[in-house]
Formats: C-alpha cells, sequence, structure tokens
C-alpha cells in the first residue's frame, strides 16, 4: 500500500488531506477518545465534554480556563512528520488544501498556507466586548485566571468551535469546495466518528481515497488505500523520503 500512495501522489496534483486528532499525537498532544485522551480523564469534577462546551465558558468561565490551559493547549508542541510532509506537499503545488479539526496551528508552523481549521484555532482569541484580537502568547500571560482585555476588562474567548456552537460555514463551504475539486483525498488520524466533520467525505468524487489511521475506521471498506501504521511514519515514507519529489 505504501507503493500505491506513493505513486498516487506523484501521478496527481490536486491531493486534499482530511485530518484529526492522531496527526497532532505524534507531536505529544493527546487525543480526546483514546484509553489516554483527553476524555478519559477523571482529575476534574466535570466530564471533559461538559468544560469545553459553550454553556460551560459562560457558567462557569474559569474552571472552563483552567481546563483548557492544561489539556487543550501545547505552546511548546513542534510538527512532526505527517505535517512537514503535507507542507512540502502543498509546496511542490499537489496539495489544494489541508482541512483539520485540529485546533493547535502546527500545520501553519510546518509551513502550510491553506489550511482550513473546521474547530477553530488556539492561536486566535477575541474580546467579548471590543472584539480586540489576542494572540496564544497575550493569554498565556493570564493563564492563572480569566484572561481579560486590558482595553475593556471583559472576558477574552478563544475562537474555537466548542461544544453547542456551530461550525463557520465559510470554512466549512471552502473545505466542500476544495473535497469536491480534489483527484485525491487522504484521510489521516481520525476515526472518523465526529460530525458534522466527517461528513464532508461524501462530497469527494476524485479518483482515489487513501486512509490512514492507527485504527480501523467504518469507512475501511470505502476507501482505495489503507494504511493502519502512525501518519507521521507513512507520510515520512511516501513524501519525505520519496527522491521522486523533487522541489
Amino acid at each position: 500500500m505504501y507503493d500505491k500512495l506513493k505513486r498516487v501522489i506523484e501521478e496527481n496534483k490536486h491531493i486534499v488531506f482530511f485530518g484529526g486528532a492522531g496527526v497532532s499525537t505524534e507531536s505529544n498532544i493527546p487525543d480526546f477518545r483514546s484509553q489516554s485522551g483527553i476524555y478519559s480523564k477523571k482529575t476534574y469534577p466535570y466530564p471533559a465534554e461538559t468544560m469545553i462546551s459553550h454553556d460551560f465558558f459562560y457558567e462557569h468561565t474559569e474552571a472552563f480556563y483552567d481546563f483548557y490551559f492544561h489539556e487543550m493547549v501545547y505552546p511548546n508542541a513542534q510538527p512532526n512528520p505527517a505535517h512537514l510532509a503535507l507542507a512540502k506537499l502543498e509546496a511542490l503545488g499537489k496539495l489544494d488544501a489541508v482541512i483539520t479539526q485540529n485546533i493547535d496551528g502546527l500545520h501553519q508552523k510546518a509551513g502550510s498556507k491553506k489550511v482550513l481549521e473546521l474547530h477553530g484555532s488556539i492561536h486566535r482569541n477575541r474580546c467579548q466586548s471590543c472584539h480586540s484580537f489576542f494572540t496564544l502568547e497575550d493569554m498565556l500571560k493570564q493563564k492563572d485566571g480569566i484572561p481579560k482585555c486590558p482595553n475593556c476588562h471583559h472576558t477574552i474567548k478563544p475562537e474555537v468551535v466548542l461544544y453547542g456552537e456551530s461550525l463557520d460555514m465559510q470554512v466549512m463551504e471552502e473545505a466542500v469546495t476544495a473535497i469536491a475539486n480534489a483527484d485525491v483525498m487522504i484521510i489521516g488520524g481520525t476515526s472518523l466518528v465526529v460530525y458534522p466533520a466527517a461528513g464532508l467525505l461524501r462530497y469527494f468524487r476524485g479518483k482515489t481515497l487513501a486512509l490512514l489511521n492507527k485504527a480501523v475506521t467504518a469507512m475501511d471498506d470505502q476507501a482505495d488505500i489503507v494504511i493502519h501504521d502512525p501518519i507521521g511514519e507513512v507520510l515520512q515514507e511516501v513524501v519525505l523520503h520519496n527522491t521522486k519529489l523533487v522541489d
């Protein structure tokens, strides 16, 4: 399957990548649903799903931020071979877009330019009153409490999609367009159980669907290429170590 994926990447120019938490676990960022994931933690008084919900943010803001800064923000994380391989494919003119469910910004840190963040980003934050913009670095200066806007002293909220909130429709529309126009779609590091994001796959009408995930998914039988190895290992081999892909 590695050789088949190599050939597909070599022979096509309109590739789209759709990724989930498994892309970032190799950068030591925990996922949500594995046995060691964020949802399995018992150290908080509420379930993780509750603590990263819209209502919880407004009703228990201090507790939200305690969870958020400890469990969802990893400022020292670095891109792994999967991120670097995708940035290389884009630089070669082969990758049209990265569509990600992750909020860590590692694709951009690796050099990717066209990144559609379905669930937002920890790197974008806004005051709830005057709408001033703040970086992650600004937020981390106030990580021991509730981040407040220095201009109007109201609470700052991360531009991440919490439970109970809708996805950004412009981002969704761009993702649909990218998928619909792709010849090849590579899905990586996602169990494909989170909707509406997973529902985007139905817009793919291209030639080759490749699925890279350590665990079996419900989509395995619909993919042309299925590889159950760590995604960084796979993309390092088929992209970064592929001598036929030259700048």
